[in-house]
């Protein structure tokens, strides 16, 4: 592209982002991986600390409790720090929870040696869980709305799915990550998961705090949004909430039942693939390199074990990572409202083939469900903040704190598994991608954008 015309990574004034945008994507991947690691803990403690689902979401309650309670904060601070420097001060965060998984180890060695109860070693890990996701909200306030800035309005949902792909790549090598780490067996068998659950935050935090020398040393432009609401020369004393303008207001909700159907979904799928797909065939386990995927019962039944559904999650997370690829296509070439609603729809029908026990083609509606959810979270950011001008970064913050449906909404998925079955768990989902199928279908009217097609345009 040449300088001065409009494109994809071609801002207002003919300069070139491409480098910046690469820059920022790098910060999707890592709160991916960290998010693919949580979603594979779930399983761990349920065995390790004899915990219910329903307890064993304590997990997501407390990464996504970091998030509401750190959203306006960070909303706050990056409209006063600026992108730079607010996305240094969440890298240091999440290396700051990352060492403190160091500590928690310790902590829950105790247990075995009688010291310490294994609750206080629970809430040890969630403490570290929580201090990486406040720095992982300052990450997302930031990056998500700065990536619909860095090139042609036009373009904007397109550029933030695109950088989410990099997000769709971590989610894919976080859940093998977890499972080498979670569920690591000693030379007789024993788990070791408790005692190695710490190398992986380690490295998260050495690389957290790498990628911010780098952001030190680089240049990172403070544009601004542009304000098609004119809210930005309100004249003083004329109330010009964002709360005053649907499209966002419905953004805000309609992200808390994205995410509550997908931290759902995620942190049970574990549990899902270990109980509820059909007979496996002896013959899938005969391979050497695949023994450790599957166990049998004593009756001679094969079914999968808790690290080969682990690393069955990577294929899932890949399904989303190609979702994410081909949706960022899709909406360069159809409205993202569109979109949106249409895969909203198809994820309602995934969970409900899921819910209805269907054999082996529930099994791949679960898989599917990850395909259709890839492109939700990004499109719904862009056309919740569009129009907003300045007021974008604190618009951004609220949609941040939504993401408070994923502490809440996966325990009553587990309650519901624990009273019936992982499959009826899946009713709660369903319900959530029925209202984001609504808020898609109605953004134009939402926003007075009805006359105008959006791409987001």
């Amino acid at each position: 592209m040449s300088t001065g015309k409009k494109g994809l990574f071609i801002g207002e004034d003919g300069q070139n982002l491409a480098f910046t945008f690469a820059l920022v994507s790098s910060l999707f991947f890592l709160w991916a991986l960290c998010n693919g690691m949580i979603d594979v803990m779930d399983k761990h403690f349920q065995e390790e600390l004899g915990l219910t689902k329903s307890q064993s979401a304590w997990v997501q309650f407390a990464h996504y409790l970091g998030y509401f309670l750190m959203s306006l904060p960070a909303g706050w601070l990056a409209t006063r720090l600026g992108y730079k420097r607010g996305i240094m001060a969440g890298l240091v965060l999440v290396a700051a929870g990352g060492f403190w998984f160091l500590p928690a180890t310790r902590i829950n060695a105790l247990v075995h040696e009688g010291s310490v109860s294994p609750n206080t070693a629970f809430v040890a890990f969630l403490g570290g869980v929580c201090v990486i996701a406040t720095g992982l909200t300052f990450l997302e306030t930031i990056a998500n709305p700065y990536t619909t800035v860095l090139g042609d309005k036009r373009y904007a949902a397109a550029r933030i799915n695109l950088a989410q792909s990099c997000n769709g790549l971590g989610w894919v090598f976080g859940p093998p990550i977890g499972a080498l780490f979670f569920y690591s067996k000693d030379a007789l068998g024993r788990n070791t998961g408790s005692q190695t659950l710490y190398i992986p935050y380690v490295g998260v935090a050495i690389g957290a705090l790498a990628i911010a020398v780098v952001f030190a040393f680089a240049k990172v432009p403070d544009i601004k949004m542009q304000d098609a609401y004119r809210l930005d020369g309100a004249a003083p004393g004329v109330p010009h909430s964002i709360w005053a303008h649907p499209h966002f207001a419905l953004a805000v909700a309609a992200q808390f039942f994205y995410v509550a159907a997908q931290a759902g979904i995620f942190s049970f799928f574990i549990n899902y693939m270990t109980s509820e797909v059909p007979a496996i065939p002896a013959s899938w386990a005969s391979p050497a390199w695949l023994h450790a995927w599957f166990e049998t019962s004593k009756s001679g039944m094969v079914s999968l074990s808790d690290k080969g559904a682990a690393n069955l999650a990577s294929a899932a997370f890949g399904c989303f990572l190609l979702g994410r690829v081909t949706g960022a296509a899709l909406l360069k070439k159809y409205a993202a409202h569109k979109v949106l609603g249409l895969y909203g729809l198809l994820n309602v029908a995934a969970t409900l083939v899921v819910f209805s026990k269907l054999g082996w083609l529930s099994v791949a509606s679960v898989f599917l469900s990850y395909f259709f959810m890839s492109i939700m979270f990004p499109t719904i950011f862009a056309l919740g903040i569009f129009g907003l001008g300045a007021r974008a970064k604190k618009a951004s913050a609220f949609i941040v704190m939504a993401i408070m449906g994923g502490a809440i909404l996966p325990k009553l998925m587990g309650y519901v598994a624990d009273q019936y079955d992982m499959s009826r768990g899946f009713i709660v989902p369903l319900f959530c991608f029925a209202f984001v199928a609504y808020y898609g279908w109605r953004w134009p009217r939402l926003a007075g954008a009805e006359s105008r097609r959006y791409n987001c345009s």
